[in-house]
C-alpha cells in the first residue's frame, strides 16, 4: 500500500495511507480540530480539506484564526451570495467575486433592475436561507468545451470571457446548491459554517477595471461563523467612521483636497502643517543622534537618471508622464523615488572604506500617478513625502546598520503609541524572477541578513513571497491602530542592486575598489499614510508634544483679555503652543468648540484667576482640574509638552 509523509505545523511527520485528505488529517490530530477546519494549506497553498494530499507535503489546518481559513470562508461566502442572487433575479450574470482582506464582493450585471438598501436586505435573508441548508461545496475539474458550453447556455458573457483566457486543462467548477461557477477554490466544507451576514455596500466597477467596458453593480459583503463577531465588526465599522481621517482632517482643519489643484495633491493646512512639521522635528532630531546628514534634491530628474536605476523601465507606466524641454530629446520625470539623487551625491566624491557607513536622510516629495479610482484621502495619493533616508555601508556592516535602523523604528512606534505590530520579511517571488533585478546570489544573501537583523532584535516576523522591491528584499512594520486593522508604516530595504547600476565605488583597506550595499529606510513610510493612519489610530486626539494647538485659553469676558493674552504669551516663551479666544461668546460655547476641536488643554480665565495670577484647568474629554498658578501649570506638563528624547 503506499503512504504519504506529512509534516505537521510542530515538525512532527506522520504517514498516511494514499489518498488521504486535509479533513482525514484534521481528524486524526483532533475531532474539535475537524470540527472547525475550514480548509488545509499545502506547501504553502490553500487548498479545500476535501481534496486528495498526493505527495509528501508540510500542511497546516486552517481554521476560522488563520488568515488563510477566513479567506477560504469569504471565499464560499461570495460564492452563496451568488446562489441567492440568482435565486432572486433569475438571469443574472455573473463578473468575479473574490475574497479581500474584510469580506468579499461580486461584481454582477442586474442589466435594468435597481438595486438599493431593500434589495441588499432581501438578498441577505436569502443567503442566511441557503446557508442553513449546508450544502457541501462541490469541486469538479471540467474541459474548456465543457466550460464554454455551460455558461454559453446561461447566456453569461462574463464568465464566457474568463474561460477563453484559460488553458485546457486548468479549468474547475464549484457547486453548492442549485448554483455552479467557474472558479480554482479554495472552498469551506459546506455553507453552514456560515452563521451571520451583512452585505455592507454597493458600488460601480467596470468589467476588468477597463472604463471602455460596461460598468457593472459590485456588491460587498461579509460574514462571520457567530453573530457576536458580525455585531463587534459593525460596532467597529461605526468607530471606524467616527475616525475616518478625511472626517477628521477636515473637522481640526488639517488638509484640504482642490479639484483645480490636481486629484492626489493634498493641501496642508495651517493646523495640519503644524503637525506635519513637528513629526518631522521629531524624525530629524532622532537621525542627528544616529549620524544621518540630512540632504536636499530636486523634486525632477532627468529620463535617464531612472532607466540607468531601473526605475523607468518598472514604474514608467505608473508614472506622471515625462516633462519634455525646448530642446531637442532633453526629458525630466517628476522623481518617484529619492534613491536614484541620493547615488549621485554618493558619488561627488571618491569615498574611502573609512568615510562608511555614509548615512543620507531626506524628507524628499515623490510623485506616482495613481489610477484616480484607488486615490483615498491620505492614504493614496498621487505626490507625497517620504522620511527617506539611504546607507551607503560595507557588506561587513550591514547586519549593525540594519539593527540600528530596527531600533530607530521601534523608537517612532514607541514615542506614538502604536504598540502593537508584526515585523513582514518581504521576499522575492521565486515563481518570477523577472520581476526583479540582481543575481540569486545578492538576493539569498540580502533576504538572509534580513531575517537575522530581526532575530537580534527579538522581532514577531512573518515571511511573505511576493511582496519585495524590485531591487531588494524588506522589513516592513505591520502596525495594528486602536480599531485592530493593520497598516504597513515603516520599512527597511537592503539593496546589493542599486550601487551596482549606478557604479557605486569605495576603496577598501585593500587599496582596491568595491561596491558599496545600499540600505533604504522610511519609518514613517509616508508621511501622508502616517498621519492618516495616526489621525485614526488616537482618533485626533494628538499626543500632547504633537498636538497643532496644545493649549486654548478662555476668557470668560472681554474684561479678563488682557490676562488671557499675557497666559498665551507666556507659554509660547516655554514653547507651548495656543491661542486665545477672545470672541464675544458664552464661556459655554468656547469651551464645547474647543472640545470639538480636541484641543488637549483648555485653561479659563475670569475674575479670580486674574487676582490670583492663575487659570483654571480643563482637559479635553475629561473636565476640570482645578485652579494652579500659571508656572505650576507649564512646569507640571513640561515633559508631556516635550518633544520625546
Amino acid at each position: 500500500m503506499n503512504e504519504v509523509k506529512i509534516t505537521l505545523p510542530d515538525g512532527s511527520i506522520r504517514t498516511f495511507p494514499s489518498g488521504v485528505t486535509g479533513m482525514d488529517v484534521a481528524k486524526s490530530i483532533s475531532e474539535g480540530l475537524a470540527r472547525n477546519a475550514l480548509a488545509i494549506e499545502i506547501n504553502g497553498e490553500i487548498r479545500d480539506l476535501s481534496r486528495v494530499i498526493a505527495h509528501e507535503a508540510a500542511i497546516k489546518i486552517l481554521t476560522w484564526n488563520d488568515a488563510g481559513g477566513k479567506y477560504a470562508f469569504w471565499h464560499s461566502s461570495a460564492h452563496l451570495f451568488a446562489e441567492a442572487l440568482e435565486a432572486l433575479y433569475p438571469g443574472v450574470k455573473f463578473g468575479i467575486g473574490p475574497p479581500i482582506d474584510n469580506g468579499f464582493y461580486y461584481d454582477v450585471d442586474l442589466g435594468d433592475q435597481p438595486f438599493g438598501d431593500a434589495e441588499l436586505t432581501a438578498v441577505e435573508k436569502k443567503m442566511g436561507e441557503l446557508a442553513k441548508t449546508n450544502s457541501v461545496f462541490q469541486r469538479r475539474e471540467v474541459s474548456k468545451a465543457e466550460a464554454l458550453a455551460y455558461f454559453t447556455r446561461k447566456n453569461d458573457p462574463y464568465k464566457l470571457e474568463l474561460i477563453r483566457d484559460l488553458a485546457d486543462g486548468s479549468i474547475t467548477f464549484y457547486q453548492q446548491g442549485q448554483f455552479t461557477d467557474l472558479c480554482r477554490g479554495p472552498h469551506i466544507p459546506s455553507t453552514g459554517f456560515i452563521k451571520a451576514i451583512k452585505l455592507t455596500n454597493v458600488a460601480g466597477a467596470y468589467w476588468r477595471g477597463n472604463e471602455k467596458n460596461k460598468m457593472l453593480t459590485r456588491v460587498y459583503g461579509i460574514t462571520f461563523p457567530k453573530q457576536k463577531e458580525l455585531d463587534e465588526y459593525l460596532h467597529l465599522l461605526e468607530e471606524a467612521k467616527k475616525r475616518d481621517h478625511r472626517k477628521l482632517g477636515k473637522e481640526l482643519e488639517l488638509f484640504a483636497f482642490s479639484e483645480k489643484v490636481g486629484m492626489g495633491l493634498p493641501l496642508w493646512l495651517p493646523k495640519g502643517t503644524i503637525l506635519r512639521e513637528r513629526l518631522e522635528q521629531f524624525m530629524r532630531k532622532a537621525q542627528i543622534k544616529a549620524g544621518y546628514d540630512p540632504v536636499v534634491t530636486p523634486h525632477i530628474g532627468g529620463k535617464n537618471l531612472y532607466i540607468t536605476s531601473g526605475h523607468y523601465e518598472k514604474y514608467g507606466k505608473d508614472s506622471f508622464q515625462p516633462i519634455r524641454t525646448p530642446d531637442e530629446g532633453e526629458e525630466f520625470l517628476l522623481k518617484p523615488m529619492n534613491c536614484p539623487h541620493h547615488c549621485e551625491i554618493y558619488k561627488v566624491k571618491p569615498r574611502s572604506y573609512k568615510d562608511l557607513p555614509i548615512r543620507l536622510a531626506e524628507f524628499g516629495t515623490v510623485y506616482r500617478y495613481e489610477q484616480s479610482g484607488e486615490l483615498h484621502g491620505l492614504t493614496r495619493v498621487r505626490g507625497f513625502t517620504q522620511d527617506d533616508a539611504h546607507i551607503f555601508c560595507r557588506p561587513e556592516q550591514v547586519k549593525e546598520e540594519f539593527v540600528k535602523v530596527i531600533d530607530l523604528v521601534l523608537f517612532v512606534f514607541r514615542s506614538l503609541g502604536f504598540e502593537n505590530y508584526t515585523a513582514q520579511v518581504s521576499l522575492r517571488d521565486p515563481q518570477n524572477k523577472a520581476k526583479y533585478i540582481g543575481s540569486d546570489e545578492l538576493w539569498d544573501r540580502a533576504e538572509r541578513e534580513i531575517q537575522e537583523a530581526a532575530d537580534e532584535r527579538g522581532l514577531k516576523t512573518v515571511a511573505v513571497q511576493g511582496e519585495a522591491a524590485f531591487y531588494g528584499p524588506k522589513l516592513d512594520f505591520m502596525v495594528k491602530d486602536a480599531l485592530g486593522r493593520s497598516w504597513q508604516l515603516g520599512t527597511i530595504q537592503v539593496d546589493y542592486n542599486l550601487p551596482e547600476r549606478f557604479e557605486l565605488e569605495y576603496i577598501g583597506s585593500d587599496n582596491q575598489k568595491h561596491r558599496p550595499v545600499m540600505i533604504h529606510r522610511a519609518p514613517f513610510g509616508s508621511m501622508e499614510r502616517f498621519v492618516a493612519v495616526l489621525i485614526e489610530h488616537c482618533a485626533g486626539n494628538f499626543p500632547l508634544w504633537l498636538a497643532p494647538e496644545q493649549i486654548a485659553v478662555l476668557p470668560i469676558s472681554e474684561k479678563f483679555n488682557a490676562y488671557a493674552e499675557e497666559v498665551v504669551n507666556y507659554l509660547k516663551n516655554r514653547d507651548i503652543r495656543g491661542f486665545l479666544d477672545d470672541r464675544d461668546e458664552k464661556i459655554g460655547r468656547k469651551i464645547r468648540d474647543a472640545e470639538v476641536t480636541k484641543v488637549p488643554y483648555m485653561l479659563i480665565v475670569g475674575e479670580k484667576e486674574v487676582a490670583e495670577r492663575k487659570v483654571a484647568v480643563r482637559k479635553h474629554g475629561e473636565g476640570d482640574k482645578g485652579a494652579v498658578f500659571l508656572e505650576e501649570f507649564a512646569n507640571a506638563f513640561a515633559a508631556d509638552f516635550a518633544m520625546p528624547q
